[in-house]
């Protein structure tokens, strides 16, 4: 923070999450997802602990907040959470090993930026390979800075 920016970040938040996991000591991964990756409810066989993946999952949206990156995979891992399997879990971990590695990132606002409010959204229409729905996501930039859910 200096007096020209303030930052959001949850970098003691996101560390905490990561040893309730037990990856401290993985590496990091450069993408939340592979993007060739499509899940389904199908995909692998149940994981061994369902309680850990609803917490890990749960944990994962309050981190969007300040890691808007990860918002898209989180809403993928999230839509599994009747019947997690193996792979879902796999995802999850990955998306931490990506968060282990962005553990200084957080949001930025300058406060020499004007407050105009924007907006814009996006759909793609049938995608979802298991029910073909369609799916949205929109986007915000407030002066200089963003927050993007999908």
């Amino acid at each position: 923070m200096s007096s020209t920016s303030y930052s959001l970040s949850r970098a003691k938040y996101a560390s905490d999450l990561l040893v309730c996991s037990g990856i401290t000591n993985s590496d990091t991964s450069l993408t939340p997802l592979n993007p060739n990756v499509r899940l389904t409810p199908f995909d692998g066989i149940p994981p061994v602990d369902v309680s850990l993946y609803h917490q890990l999952v749960g944990s994962l949206i309050y981190l969007i907040v300040t890691h808007p990156d990860i918002a898209h995979v989180v809403h993928i891992v999230s839509q599994f959470m009747v019947a997690p399997q193996t792979i879902h879990f796999t995802v999850v971990l990955r998306i931490l090993r990506y968060v282990k590695g962005t553990l200084g990132h957080g949001l930025q606002f300058s406060s020499q930026s004007s407050l105009v409010l924007s907006g814009y959204s996006d759909a793609d229409w049938v995608d979802d390979p298991t029910d073909r729905h369609s799916t949205s996501s929109y986007c915000f930039y407030l002066g200089d800075s963003y927050f993007l859910v999908e």
